[in-house]
Parts: C-alpha cells; structure tokens; sequence
C-alpha cells in the first residue's frame, strides 16, 4: 500500500526505475562475487589508477560490479566466442602440421655393421711449373683409400669439415678436416691445414712421355675405381 500521501508521513515514496536499477545492479554484483573469482579472469587488469580493464575488449571500468556487468554483455561474449573459434583452428592447424612434420621426417635410420677403417695412403704432390715460374707450382695431397670390402652399389663420399663443427677435437681455427665414407667402413677423417682449397679447372698434370706438355685438370677432384675399388682425392691448396 501507498502512505506517502498520509499526513505525517516522512517515507520516501516510492523507488523509482533508477533506484531498482542500482538495487538490481547490486544484487547481481553481489551474487556474482559469491560465483565468479575475479583473481582467476584471465582478462582481468588492475591499472595504475585502480580502475579495472577488460584486456581481451580494452574497455575500462570504475569497479568490480561494472566489469562483472560487461562480462555477461554481448560484446564479451561475442569476443570470447572469437577467440575460442580462433585458438580451436589454430591447435587444429598445429596438430596436422605435426602429424605431417612427423610422417616426413620420420626416416629409418640405416643400419649396418661397420667392419673397421679402410686403408689409406696420403701422397703429396705438386704442380709442375709452367711458363718459366709464372704458372703451376702449387702444393696439395693425394688420398688414396683402399675398400675391398666396399657393398656393391655404394659410391663412396667425401666433405670438407670446419674446425667448429666437429665435436671430438678441442676446435682449432688453424685446421680443416676431409671425411670420406663408404659403407661397411667407419668414417675416417684427415686433418688438414686451414688454407683455402682450390677447386678451379686450372690444374695441371703432365705425362711421362717426352716431349709432352702439361694439359689442364680440376685442381681438387675425386675418383672412384669400382675395379679395383680405390677411391681417389687430390686436394690443391691455393
């Protein structure tokens, strides 16, 4: 019942929408305070100046209840809905990339039983001097390893490695090593001196026959004899 029109009367009439509003405001802050901890929003921040920022909708807001208030709002809900559609196609995205990441570099390694290092033999050589000392005369070395047992089919490799990268030596930036390969054999490598290694067409070999002239080679090059099973490298320093 109304009083307020009684005489005597010192009520304050009936509340208005604005006072229900506030009164409603305050029931679901305080409702949602008992349900929600805002310790645990991730997307809650406290600035500088106390007020309250949504981080995922950049709004801000004066206290709890106005952010509680903007959580169950459509534009962050709307923005959460987003950002979950995002996240699901993005771990759906890595997942397949790791599937197919993992069924192509998934490659049995090769297995076999090593029987030992081959033989070798390590020959210096130098080029012969041409045009009254203005050519040739350069220095280097020919590998020659020996591989009776080498598997039919196999070719045998060779590289040159960086002090650095090797991981059995302390480093020395002063040398180089070539590790040449063929399987059954272990790995061997030569340790050669840091200087530049000449892999230009303009080598030169001469013949034992009189008379002859040097004709031009590779400076650096390989070889191998699948007769007689010996592969060859000479290595021309510059």
């Amino acid at each position: 019942m109304d009083f307020s029109s009684r005489a005597g009367n010192k009520g304050a009439g009936i509340a208005g929408s604005s006072e229900s509003n506030v009164d409603r405001r305050d029931r679901l802050r305080k409702l949602a305070l008992e349900t929600i901890d805002l310790a645990k929003d991730p997307y809650l921040l406290k600035n500088h100046l106390g007020g309250l920022e949504c981080r995922l909708c950049l709004t801000l807001h004066t206290n709890e209840g106005s952010y509680l208030a903007h959580t169950q709002g459509k534009k962050h809900q709307t923005n959460l809905a987003r950002r979950a559609a995002r996240e699901a196609k993005e771990n759906a995205y890595d997942s397949n990339k790791l599937l197919t990441a993992s069924a192509a570099e998934v490659v049995p390694k090769k297995q076999f039983v090593k029987i030992g290092r081959p033989g070798f033999k390590v020959t210096k050589v130098r080029e012969p001097v041409v045009d009254g000392g203005q050519g040739g005369g350069r220095l280097g070395l020919l590998f020659q390893v020996s591989l009776p047992e080498i598997k039919d089919g196999v070719v045998p490799m060779h590289r040159f490695m960086g002090a650095f990268e090797q991981k059995v030596e302390t480093p020395d930036k002063n040398h180089q090593y070539l590790l040449i390969a063929a399987e059954p054999y272990e790995t061997i490598a030569f340790k050669l001196q840091s200087r530049e290694i000449d892999r230009r067409d303009t080598g030169l070999v001469t013949s034992s026959a009189p008379g002859s002239k040097p004709r031009p080679e590779p400076s650096t090059w390989s070889h191998y004899d699948p007769d007689g099973k010996t592969f060859s490298i000479q290595v021309m320093f510059k």
